[in-house]
């Protein structure tokens, strides 16, 4: 069980994470209160400028901070138990969470954060409600990820899907409002599917 202490260490790194793209984003000088709070992860940041550029890793450290004010905004318990992980700014959330609402609301605030293209939901439910259930929610998922990875005409890396007790949940970016219906149509002509809820918007 996460301890308040962790929660507060995460708080932190918010705050610090923040910190360091305010100071990219204002070129702080070392000396400047800002410049030492960040001065600790300067050699992160550096390390980083080789493989993607000090802008692709301040945006980054952007997304992570604003998801997890986003997750903290919402649930103290969900923001300590979903870890949050950003690179070129696709989201990876892990961890361990308590209801299959808890993904969805993750997913749901994830995709809010500036900049985001893919939100990578590796989350696990501890307490599901029925195993036939969970495992009929996997089929649908499986069975629709695979037509919107096929179909030519859909942008697959720009969605998420979930599924939760048959509704299916679609996040993301669609590039117009023809392939963000052919999106739903898919969904809700998979076997199985007894609603979908749709949380995509236009770019």
């Amino acid at each position: 069980m996460k301890t308040k202490y962790q929660t507060f260490a995460k708080l932190a790194m918010i705050c610090f994470g923040s910190g360091i793209v305010l100071c990219i984003q204002q070129s702080c000088s070392p000396v400047s209160p800002v410049g030492l709070a960040v001065g600790a992860g300067a050699t992160v940041i550096h390390a980083s400028q080789s493989e993607k550029g000090l802008k692709k890793s301040a945006e980054d450290l952007r997304t992570r901070a604003e998801v997890l004010h986003y997750l903290f905004q919402k649930n103290v318990t969900l923001f300590s138990s979903v870890n949050v992980s950003v690179e070129n700014a696709r989201v990876l959330l892990t961890g361990a969470v308590n209801r299959p609402m808890d993904r969805i609301n993750a997913t749901k605030l994830a995709w809010k954060a500036t900049g985001v293209r893919e939100v990578i939901n590796e989350l696990q439910v501890q307490n599901t409600s029925s195993i036939a259930n969970s495992a009929k929610d996997l089929l649908i998922n499986k069975a629709l990820q695979t037509q919107l990875l096929l179909d030519k005409n859909i942008k697959f890396i720009n969605y998420s899907v979930d599924t939760v007790n048959g509704i299916v949940y679609l996040f993301g970016i669609a590039e117009n409002q023809e392939e963000l219906d052919r999106v739903i149509d898919l969904a809700r002509n998979t076997n199985y599917v007894e609603d979908v809820v749709n949380y995509v918007t236009l770019e």
